[in-house]
């Protein structure tokens, strides 16, 4: 799963990315309560970290972890595991639970585990919805 972040693209290839793996229950809890009390979060086997540095990429940092990020849920996906995006979070609280200096941004928390259940999928709108096709408004016939 990290391989798959690893290798994601990134503007003029800077890979600005950090990642921490948690596995300590301990500190799985703190990430939870961090995150608006989702504790929900400390019952993955794992989180993954991702941090960013904002002077490897002052203009991408954010955007480049995104994609690494993403590259790490459709593979775990991928392996049959679940996973949910996390960016409600202090950040503040989660740099001093896992020592990351000040200069780093926390950009998401990653739960990756075996999934308890398998709900329905959720509506999606349409793709005549949300596709155009040239400019805004022609729509794309699919």
């Amino acid at each position: 799963i990290l391989e798959a972040a690893r290798l994601a693209p990134s503007a003029g290839n800077r890979q600005p990315w950090y990642f921490i793996v948690v596995r300590e229950k301990s500190t799985k809890e703190r990430l939870a309560e961090a995150a608006a009390h989702q504790m929900f979060i400390a019952d993955a086997d794992v989180i993954i970290v991702g941090i960013s540095d904002p002077n490897r990429s002052p203009r991408w940092y954010d955007k480049d972890i995104m994609i690494a990020m993403e590259h790490m849920v459709l593979v775990a996906t991928e392996l049959g595991y679940g996973t949910c995006w996390i960016g409600a979070f202090d950040e503040d609280k989660v740099k001093d639970i896992l020592g990351i200096p000040e200069e780093y941004r926390v950009i998401a928390l990653l739960p990756v585990g075996v999934p308890a259940e398998s709900p329905e999928p959720r509506p999606r709108r349409s793709l005549e919805e949300i596709a155009f096709s040239e400019k805004w408004g022609n729509r794309l016939s699919v």
